[in-house]
């Protein structure tokens, strides 16, 4: 048998992007909260109201600077999908439930820091916050769901922006450390397995997600990553400290990347890309910046005022493990006209793979060559806690017939088991990601669908919130009970 016997089967979610009750029982504004709905074809933006009292808007990738004098808000003319979610803030007894029929051995979920500290900066915690995490982690225990919880999950406080200009300022490593604190002591009985941030990799991509920055030059995002770096391994420091039984993981965005041709000015570009990715990895287990890093810094001048006293941080507080997102494979070329993607530059179309309506190339293989790739570079355990088919799904009779869903997960599952058996790779668990409907972080849409629980929502925030069960929802509760031995 492929997987352990503790293998952690399950599904996994974002805050932001389903729980809804933005403004409910004393939560304050995320920088979530002030982007508003986007599409396939129109990028969604950050939203901000000048001192003059007018709004304004600015596209969330590619990001530019917002103006000096802007406060990051809500504009009431607009519409923002993670006011509402899927309204998992009235339904998570009735979602929990779905999710223990399926079987889940683990619950992968975010905590919304504005939910426990509204602004991000106060000394002390909104207990109605830590109230309803409690409870969800209760009736997660009542079914045997382990929680696997990510701190900080593309949701900052927004005054932590507008204030403190988001994680350049290093006054934010400690109200961090402050939320973690009441984090890893109220939660102590309930919460073992923890993520210091989502994602930590994409600052470059989309700092405003990442780090609430308001600018987005590389020095900016250099400072930001190192004052999450030294955040992050304080906090790990401090869950042993708290409970020796905690697992402290990084998790980053993570694909396999292939080149074009054989012609060296390619495999050039693909090491360049793939430290992209590896550095972040690299400072959190091995405890140091690598020196391709501070060589790219160099030739940048870039200075990360980097201490002796932040270097023993770093060391000290590397992480239990590493978890990633998984949805794709990239092709790279040096001579590539354009890019097909938003991620890395120099990418192109695949011929052999073929790709989701949202333009994605579906590559199970790929998923085997990371995981080998991981392992063999850090040799502690892997979890893969993002992997799933975004498209559209179409309701009758009370189901969906997504084969082709399950066609996606099976194909992955099986490159797991290769890497596993074959390659002797150590993999934690499994949590395929939105496996219930809930909005996507990139365009803010409904309509792209993940989940094996259908949810009557649509773009523009009309439906009636029903949950229905997919065909997908009884096969992966088959793989589930049999360990992920009967895929069929």
């Amino acid at each position: 048998m492929a997987f352990s016997e503790d293998f952690l089967w399950g599904g996994a979610t974002a805050a932001n992007q389903l729980e809804g009750g933005y403004n409910l029982d004393g939560k304050g504004l995320s920088t979530a909260d002030v982007i508003c709905v986007g599409n396939v074809n129109t990028k969604r933006k950050i939203t901000y109201q000048l001192k003059d009292g007018s709004y304004g808007g600015q596209e969330i990738m590619p990001y530019h600077d917002l103006p000096e004098n802007a406060k990051c808000t809500v504009d009431p003319s607009l519409y923002y999908p993670s006011h509402d979610g899927i309204d998992f803030y009235h339904h998570y007894k009735e979602d929990i439930q779905l999710f223990a029929e399926m079987g889940f051995k683990c619950f992968r979920m975010s905590i919304n820091w504005s939910r426990i500290f509204p602004n991000g900066d106060e000394e002390k915690p909104n207990e109605a916050g830590l109230q309803f995490y409690e409870n969800i982690f209760k009736e997660l225990k009542k079914y045997n769901i382990e929680p696997l919880v990510t701190i900080c999950h593309y949701e900052n406080p927004v005054e932590l922006s507008n204030k403190y200009g988001g994680w350049i300022n290093k006054k934010v490593i400690g109200f961090y450390l402050n939320y973690c604190h009441t984090l890893f002591t109220r939660y102590k009985d309930y919460v073992k397995y923890w993520i210091t941030f989502n994602e930590i990799n994409i600052m470059n991509v989309v700092p405003f997600y990442s780090g609430a920055l308001r600018v987005s030059d590389e020095k900016s995002c250099a400072l930001a990553v190192k004052n999450q770096f030294i955040a992050s391994s304080k906090a790990v420091q401090m869950a042993h400290e708290i409970n020796p039984d905690n697992m402290v993981g990084l998790m980053i965005a993570n694909g396999a990347i292939y080149t074009n041709t054989c012609h060296p000015d390619d495999q050039i570009l693909r090491m360049e890309k793939d430290r992209e990715r590896r550095f972040y990895s690299d400072v959190m287990v091995r405890g140091y910046y690598p020196n391709y890093k501070i060589k790219e810094y160099e030739r940048k001048n870039i200075d990360i005022q980097l201490t002796d006293d932040e270097k023993d941080i770093l060391k000290k507080g590397t992480v239990d493990f590493i978890s990633f997102s998984y949805y794709e494979s990239m092709t790279v070329s040096h001579d590539a006209n354009g890019s097909t993607s938003n991620i890395i530059s120099g990418a192109i179309k695949n011929p052999y793979l073929e790709t989701t309506a949202w333009g994605r190339a579906i590559d199970p293989q790929g998923l085997r060559v990371v995981l080998n790739e991981l392992y063999d570079r850090y040799q502690i355990p892997l979890f893969i806690v993002e992997n799933g088919l975004g498209t559209t799904d179409e309701l009758v009779n009370g189901t969906v017939e997504d084969d082709y869903r399950i066609d996606y997960h099976r194909k992955h599952i099986e490159q797991m088991k290769k890497a596993i058996d074959e390659d002797g790779v150590e993999l934690l668990g499994y949590t395929t990601w939105g496996c219930i409907d809930l909005v996507s972080a990139v365009t803010g849409e409904m309509k792209k669908r993940y989940g094996f629980i259908y949810v009557d929502r649509n773009n523009d925030g009309s439906g009636s919130l029903k949950r229905y069960k997919k065909k997908s929802f009884d096969w992966y509760k088959k793989v589930i009970a049999s360990n992920g031995e009967d895929l069929d």
